[in-house]
């Protein structure tokens, strides 16, 4: 097959007189992608990808006409497509959604977390559903071909073909290329295989090590979690009759269930919170028994028990500021005549506490209120890559609300600046900060914050503001 190279230097060249090359995305060797915008200057952007129109140039056209009228939330839409020709080079060219992020420009930078990974697998799973159930095989299936469009993960859709027939032809397979791939024929069992490479790349950033000459199957390192770790090896099964299918992949993410607690043989957490209140009434009524017990002479002295009932608004620390419990203490002294002369000598004691008491509710009812504090800040974690396509400054402001613990409990835009992308980032980095809550007469409350964040490609900062509490 005669390899035609597609050049970076094409930037600049319009295809089909409407598609201007603006900035070259990236390639792999037989193919190109390349910036471009549908409209007039500083309309839509797109990517347009270049290929060379050789001799399944038609199967290919007519694959595309059948792939614009699949439609599903991940999956990249295809726009256009057709044929062009630069200088005296032939070429097929499609046009689809213009990607903020791509799999692989991420993963030399660092690997997904457990929970990316996750993620990411339902994504694709859901598209690779939609795909196989419409007779389609993806059939290119890895970092590359994973994809953000704005706040959503989506597969791309210019390689796909029928399943059962053949595929076009690259000039190299790939560790990402199921062994049958050879044959030229290609089902939805491929895909799988496809998934467990890319799954074991997004955790490791390296796809597993295979030797394509042998019959053994590629190693998944141990270093992958579970239940990727077990995903990974079944989809890598070189038998495709043997690897797994979508439901199983769809099983083993499930998380495992709660087992159903033994009548009479509750769980610890629940036997926990059951003992704190037995403990107590055991301890009142072993109290309640003492003072029973307790002769009648030991009685007549008032001032013991009350020492030693003392501590117990320490445990119940409500109690003492309200008003309920004051008329209490007076009430056993009507009922017995004989401790009442003794009764003044307490008298004086008591009033010293009760002053005190309106002295606190008056502070706290016009105390003023205290603002919050930022107590931990987190900055985005932006990509080398990402911030040397910055241009000035990109400014996101992202209003959070804060609950009275401290921690984030909504986070919104409120202007997301020119870039989805750098708007997605802030976001998320504003849903981990935390607070010195907001106080109102000593008790904390929720508040709201405005968080600008300012992106150059030196570096990113922030600026703080409590708004309302």
């Amino acid at each position: 097959m005669n390899i035609v190279t597609i050049r970076r230097d094409w930037v600049g060249r319009v295809i089909d007189g409407r598609f201007t090359l603006l900035q070259w995305l990236g390639g792999s060797g037989w193919s190109g992608v390349f910036l471009t915008e549908l409209g007039e200057p500083g309309s839509e952007k797109a990517a347009i990808k270049l290929i060379p129109a050789d001799a399944g140039a038609e199967a290919c056209i007519a694959g595309w006409a059948l792939t614009a009228t699949l439609s599903h939330p991940h999956l990249m839409r295809l726009l256009h497509a057709g044929r062009c020709q630069i200088d005296t080079v032939p070429l097929l060219y499609s046009v689809t959604e213009y990607a903020d992020e791509v799999l692989s420009q991420i993963l030399p930078e660092r690997p997904l977390t457990p929970s990316e990974a996750g993620e990411m697998l339902d994504a694709v799973l859901d598209a690779l559903s939609y795909l196989h159930g419409k007779g389609f095989v993806h059939g290119h299936l890895k970092p590359a071909n994973i994809m953000a469009v704005g706040d959503r993960l989506k597969l791309s859709s210019d390689g796909l073909h029928l399943a059962g027939e053949p595929g076009r032809q690259f000039p190299a397979p790939s560790v990402y290329d199921a062994p049958e791939s050879a044959t030229g024929t290609i089902s939805a069992a491929a895909d799988f295989w496809s998934l467990g490479v890319t799954l074991v790349e997004a955790l490791t950033q390296r796809p597993p090590v295979w030797d394509r000459s042998t019959d053994g199957e590629p190693i998944v390192p141990e270093s992958v979690p579970q239940p990727f770790a077990a995903i990974a090896r079944e989809c890598l099964r070189s038998d495709p009759a043997h690897r797994c299918t979508l439901a199983d992949v769809k099983a083993r993410l499930e998380p495992a269930r709660p087992l159903p607690v033994p009548p009479g043989k509750p769980v610890k957490a629940l036997f926990a919170k059951r003992n704190v209140p037995a403990i107590i009434a055991a301890a009142l009524v072993v109290f309640a028994a003492i003072a029973v017990l307790m002769p009648r002479s030991h009685q007549t002295q008032p001032p013991l028990p009350t020492e030693e009932q003392q501590p117990e608004p320490a445990i119940i620390a409500p109690q003492p500021h309200s008003p309920a419990p004051e008329p209490q203490s007076p009430a056993p002294e009507p009922p017995s005549p004989a401790p009442q002369p003794q009764s003044p000598a307490p008298q004086p004691q008591s009033p010293a506490p009760q002053p005190q008491s309106p002295v606190t509710e008056t502070q706290s009812s016009t105390a003023a209120a205290l603002n919050g504090a930022v107590a931990e800040r987190v900055l985005p974690d932006v990509p080398r890559k990402a911030s040397e396509t910055i241009h000035g400054t990109v400014k996101v402001s992202i209003r959070v609300t804060v609950d009275p613990s401290g921690s984030v409990s909504s986070a919104t835009l409120d202007s997301p600046g020119a870039s989805k992308y750098f708007a997605k980032l802030a976001l998320e980095a504003a849903r981990n900060w935390k607070f010195k809550p907001a106080q109102v007469d000593g008790q904390a409350v929720s508040s709201a914050w405005m968080l600008e964040f300012q992106f150059t490609q030196t570096g990113t900062g922030v600026t703080p503001v409590e708004v309302s509490r």
